[in-house]
Formats: C-alpha cells, sequence, structure tokens
C-alpha cells in the first residue's frame, strides 16, 4: 500500500514538474530583449519599438549609431531588404517594421537557414509606419545563406 501511495506522489510530482517546465518555458520563449540600432534622426523606429514592447513583456534596448550602413552589412542584411532600423533577438537580424507576431514565430520555430526577418522599405501602416485604417500591402521576407522566401504577406488596407 505505502509502495502505491509512494508511487502516486511520484507521478503527480513528475507530472506538476512537467506542467511548470512547459510554462516556464513558454514564458522565456514569449519574452525577448531587442538591441536595436537606429539612425538618431528617426522617430518611426521607437515607435516600433512600442509596437514591440507592448506584446508579451518584450524589451527593446535602443541603440543610435551614427553609421547604419556598417550595421546592416555586419549582420547580413540583403540591400534590396534593408529598412531605417535594424534589431538583432536571440541571434537573429530583424530588418525594418516587421510585425511582433511573425517575430514570435520565428523564435517559436527557429527554422534552418533562416537569419532574420526583413520588411524593406517603410511601408505605410506597418507597425511604427502607422496611418489612421491606410495600409499599403506588404512581405516579410525570411533571408539567410539558404536564400528568402516570404514569410507572411499583409494585404493593403483602405478603410
Amino acid at each position: 500500500m505505502i509502495s502505491l501511495l509512494r508511487s502516486a506522489i511520484a507521478r503527480r510530482t513528475l507530472a506538476g514538474s512537467l506542467i511548470l517546465g512547459t510554462a516556464l518555458t513558454a514564458c522565456a520563449a514569449q519574452a525577448a530583449i531587442f538591441t536595436m540600432y537606429r539612425d538618431a534622426n528617426c522617430g518611426c523606429c521607437l515607435a516600433w519599438a512600442e509596437h514591440v514592447e507592448g506584446s508579451d513583456g518584450h524589451d527593446v534596448n535602443a541603440v543610435d549609431h551614427p553609421d547604419m550602413a556598417s550595421v546592416k552589412a555586419k549582420n547580413g542584411v540583403p540591400g534590396e531588404l534593408q529598412s531605417c532600423h535594424t534589431a538583432i533577438v536571440e541571434g537573429y537580424v530583424i530588418e525594418g517594421h516587421v510585425p511582433v507576431a511573425d517575430i514570435e514565430r520565428l523564435l517559436a520555430e527557429r527554422p534552418a537557414g533562416v537569419k532574420g526577418l526583413a520588411v524593406a522599405g517603410m511601408p505605410m501602416g506597418s507597425p511604427g509606419m502607422e496611418h489612421g485604417n491606410h495600409r499599403q500591402a506588404f512581405q516579410v521576407i525570411a533571408f539567410g545563406p539558404q536564400g528568402r522566401s516570404v514569410w507572411a504577406s499583409y494585404p493593403a488596407s483602405h478603410r
């Protein structure tokens, strides 16, 4: 009888530990620290940082950098995918106005061959570039040593 009781307690303890471990892992995956490099004269970068910080407790450390071209070159951002700011989070490069949901998906999935995500240019209506209910269509591009692919697409909106 005592051995049956010990087995039941051990199973409950193991189950509780697994549930707690899963919950802690989920929380750790949700909260991330971003280092965002930006030109000190650009205001939309700070608006994008607010978008990121408004989701799941992420923190964005903004670093004013006098030579953004060197930051982009150092981090392997292709020229045609460049935007105004470059962020680094958990080893990934996030270029421009990428929605936080796409970044969270990247951090959860961690696909092989992907170095980062980019939204080229500064499309109106993307995070940090809000303009009422108007949004230009834009794509989030995954890039890395294996090439590029569309990670997400956002249609235009003229409401």
